[in-house]
């Protein structure tokens, strides 16, 4: 049994949360992933606002995890995995300051942790020279989303969205990752 205290959060916006929370559900050592708004301007944010572009929320998943099973160095090499960190405010087709990258920390090793990856990362060449604008800031404020965006993938896996976009990202990251999947 796992206690509270042996447990760790991180709240990361890679583009529409419904894919990042399916790829997370899948890391052995993830506890809990919940699809949510973060750092926006408005408290209580609904999709619709969100997706206005106005509120300055992105959609996020906050990840509880188990760091003696799963270091949050390797959670960032799930994030890198599933989604691109050189395009501002968008992933895909999926445009919008609520689609942009970041990674928001709420201990301050964390903010430090995730620098150093983004800096080896940036240097690493795997972009081809394109800038890694991938925000790094702590956590002011998060907001659960809609109980009908939880779990997404998991309810709807034939959905079109779902399979045109979610389960490739799923695929390559069973392809690429080292990490024990569920």
């Amino acid at each position: 049994m796992i206690e509270r205290d042996e447990t760790a959060s991180i709240t990361l916006a890679g583009g529409c949360f419904w894919c990042t929370e399916a790829a997370f559900l899948l890391v052995d050592g993830v506890l809990d992933v919940t699809s949510g708004y973060a750092q926006g301007s408005i408290d209580h944010p609904t999709y619709a606002q969100v997706c206005t572009g106005t509120t300055g929320h992105a959609e996020v998943v906050r990840i509880r995890f188990a760091p003696q099973r799963v270091t949050l160095q390797q959670l960032l090499d799930v994030f890198f995995i599933i989604h691109d960190p050189t395009t501002r405010d968008r992933q895909g087709a999926d445009v919008g300051s609520q689609y942009r990258s970041g990674i928001y920390f709420e201990r301050h090793e964390d903010g430090e942790i995730a620098r150093h990856y983004v800096r080896t990362l940036a240097n690493s060449g795997r972009w081809g020279g394109a800038a890694i604008v991938t925000e790094i800031e702590p956590l002011r404020a998060f907001w659960p989303a809609e109980a009908e965006h939880h779990r997404y993938f998991e309810r709807h896996p034939g959905q079109g969205y779902c399979q045109v976009v979610i389960a490739p990202k799923l695929s390559k990251l069973q392809q690429l990752s080292t990490l024990a999947m569920r």
